[in-house]
């Protein structure tokens, strides 16, 4: 029996009373450099199809290769954060296969000799941290890009044809591949997600790629395995090919958790294949038979010379690493004063940066983290969006903390602005100035507001008076829903107390 049972699903806790996880992430990302890895074509995403090709990048005869300098140190830079060992000596293979994404019918990349080998990563999910083993960091050109047109689905399937832009073909190409990765259990797709998630910010830190997946920056195939509880032996994995979400990774992994577990208990085989990931849906569906290193008859590339990397220059490139994201949420752990606990919810919530640039434009660390896991998370959640997507910037949160410190608005009011914000009537103060948001003084309306609010409610008023001096509040309530939020509260009850309380 193959895949047939593919349809039928296990509950995922059912899974894990019988069978053993075992994952590996083999995640790509295209580098940022101005020109493609072997030629002198540009890398601009986005521009007319097959505008940026030349005869190198197309494999035309008599063209030759010339690396990438850039590519080769950003590569560099990826092990050495991620702890991997340097190569002295590394090399470029020629891997065939012909599709029509590859011009040239082979893909100049690593095999053997990689530049960046036995590295670490360390992700933590709930409170428990789990060390994910690089397996190799390697630098390759990315493929061509095609577009199956007339079916329903984009795949070839059902298409009237297909057309191929070659722009992306030859862009550099980094592969990182863990060693697999067991022991997560219940925890495996998280586990997943938390180390794409980590990669990703250590990525954005050493500045080497945008990593987004939604342009392809950042594409991953998850390989994921079951094994019998107490077998000496992993499972037969599938691969899960270009994952382009990091929630996508975490519902990738238990859907085939699910599904293989459902092939097995029939007293079926899991076949080694590719399989395509379907975001609308959240389930796979078979690909292609998974080749073997064999399939793709590696041999040295004969036009390109070994890449040495000078141990002095590896050093240097070492000594000048960024602060690194861990690291970096240590120190504002420290200086914010929050528990680890309180930065992994700021990390769940994509709110570090946020928080940290709002900070550094004037708000306690405090209010920073109040807005953007309060008012703001909601307002990403109830519209579907990332927290970094909304129309507001940290400068702009900044301002309007301060305008609630000194006293212009409430935090009501606040709300208030930032609608407007969000609308993109302007920069808070100039929101609060255009609504006539700014909190209302001790004036002749607010004295009024107050002394309505007592004339309306006579029991509460006498009630005040004869001592039940709680009661005051219900008469705040009255004058602030008067003036519609504009009074200060604490004005308000003091001038109640000294009508009322003092009298």
């Amino acid at each position: 029996m193959s895949t047939s049972t593919a349809d039928r699903l296990v509950d995922f806790d059912e899974v894990l009373t019988r069978y053993e996880p075992v994952m590996g992430l083999e995640t790509h990302v295209e580098l940022g450099t101005a020109s493609k890895m072997f030629c002198g074509c540009a890398t601009t995403f986005g521009a007319e199809p097959n505008s940026q090709t030349c005869p190198t990048c197309l494999g035309l005869p008599g063209s030759l290769p010339t690396a990438n300098a850039a590519a080769i140190e950003s590569t560099i830079r990826i092990g050495l954060a991620l702890g991997c060992r340097i190569a002295t000596w590394a090399r470029f293979s020629r891997k065939n296969y012909f599709y029509p994404d590859i011009p040239k019918g082979f893909q100049t990349t690593q095999y053997d000799e990689p530049l960046c080998t036995s590295g670490h990563l360390d992700v933590e999910v709930d409170g428990e941290t789990y060390r994910v083993e690089i397996e190799r960091v390697h630098l390759e050109e990315d493929t061509g890009k095609n577009l199956h047109v007339g079916g329903s689905t984009g795949r070839i399937h059902g298409a009237d044809h297909s057309l191929i832009d070659y722009n992306r073909a030859g862009i550099p190409l980094v592969e990182i591949v863990t060693r697999p990765i067991p022991g997560a259990g219940a925890k495996a797709p998280e586990v997943a997600k938390a180390y794409v998630t980590e990669l990703r910010e250590v990525l954005v830190a050493l500045g080497v790629s945008e990593v987004r997946m939604e342009q392809g920056n950042l594409r991953c195939d998850v390989n994921t395995s079951l094994a019998p509880i107490g077998s000496l032996e992993w499972g037969t994995r599938t691969e899960t090919k270009n994952v382009n979400s990091l929630r996508s990774v975490e519902r990738a992994v238990r859907y085939e958790m699910r599904r293989q577990a459902a092939v097995l208990d029939a007293g079926g085989t899991i076949t080694q294949e590719t399989r395509h990931f379907h975001e609308d849906t959240g389930t796979t569906s078979p690909g292609r038979s998974k080749e073997e290193a064999t399939d793709y008859r590696y041999f040295p590339e004969p036009d390109l010379v070994p890449v040495a990397p000078d141990e002095e220059w590896v050093a240097s490139l070492l000594a000048e690493l960024p602060e690194l994201p861990a690291a970096r949420r240590t120190r504002l752990s420290d200086e914010w004063g929050i528990s680890p606990t309180e930065m992994a919810w700021l990390v769940n919530a994509g709110a570090v940066e946020l928080v940290s640039d709002t900070v550094a434009a004037g708000a306690s660390p405090a209010d920073a983290r109040k807005w953007w896991l309060g008012d703001l998370a909601r307002r990403a959640n109830d519209t579907g969006t990332e927290l970094a997507a909304l129309a507001v910037t940290p400068a702009q949160v900044a301002e309007l903390i301060g305008l609630i410190s000194a006293g212009t608005i409430n935090d009501q009011l606040a709300r208030q602005a930032l609608d407007g914000v969000l609308a993109g009537e302007g920069d808070p103060a100039a929101v609060v100035e255009a609504r006539g948001l700014a909190v209302m003084g001790e004036s002749d309306e607010l004295v009024s507001a107050v002394d309505a609010a007592i004339e309306g409610n006579p029991d509460v008023a006498d009630k005040v008076r004869g001592g039940k001096v709680q009661a005051i509040g219900a008469l705040v309530g009255a004058v602030m829903k008067t003036t519609r939020g504009k009074a200060d509260a604490a004005t308000v009850k003091r001038m109640l107390e000294e009508r009322l309380v003092s009298s």
